[in-house]
């Protein structure tokens, strides 16, 4: 049974929601998954005792976690050695005025600051939880979204994640372990 280290960086959970999804689907076909979050990863973290490995992470005012550039930067050699995929989530992938340019640019951004060349790529749009933000955040987003003509309602969080693509992500990553 092969496994996968699916590591996440998440702010207000939607990113550890797909991982979630994705480690379901890859358990349903017989891998064993260790979801880990990025953030708090054991020093004693090897990607070399997996036979596969997923990093996924959400993007804030433009940019992916500090943490995990370096996180895979120290395992890059880990990383381009066996399966590999990553997966962003942002408001610019879907949601209100999608503009799935720019997430992709936020993803190539992050993968040639860090030099990491994964097999499998995908950007995610990902939720307004407005309920979870704090009051500067939660300003901060209603002037974002309203310019954008989104929602601003701060009654009620919103989910922008298309769970068919997420689906198809994480066949396509089984594909891909398979050809390995």
């Amino acid at each position: 049974m092969p496994r996968i280290l699916l590591l996440y960086a998440t702010t207000e959970g939607q990113t550890a929601r797909i991982a979630e999804r994705i480690a379901h689907a890859l358990r349903g076909k017989g891998h064993s998954v260790e979801m880990l979050p990025a953030d708090t990863t054991r020093p004693d973290l090897n990607p070399a005792a997996y036979d596969g490995v997923m990093v996924g992470a959400s993007i804030h005012y433009g940019h992916h976690p500090a943490f995990l550039h370096k996180l895979v930067r120290r395992h890059g050699d880990a990383l381009a050695a066996r399966p590999s995929a990553f997966f962003s989530v942002s408001l610019s992938a879907g949601g209100p005025r999608p503009k799935p340019a720019a997430a992709q640019r936020y993803l190539d951004k992050f993968l040639r600051k860090t030099g990491w060349q994964p097999q499998l790529t995908a950007s995610f749009a990902g939720a307004l939880k407005y309920s979870v933000y704090g009051p500067i955040k939660r300003r901060v987003m209603i002037v974002i979204v309203g310019l954008g003509g989104g929602n601003t309602d701060t009654s009620q969080d919103y989910e922008y994640t298309d769970w068919d693509a997420v689906d198809r992500f994480a066949e396509d990553y089984v594909r891909r372990l398979k050809q390995a």
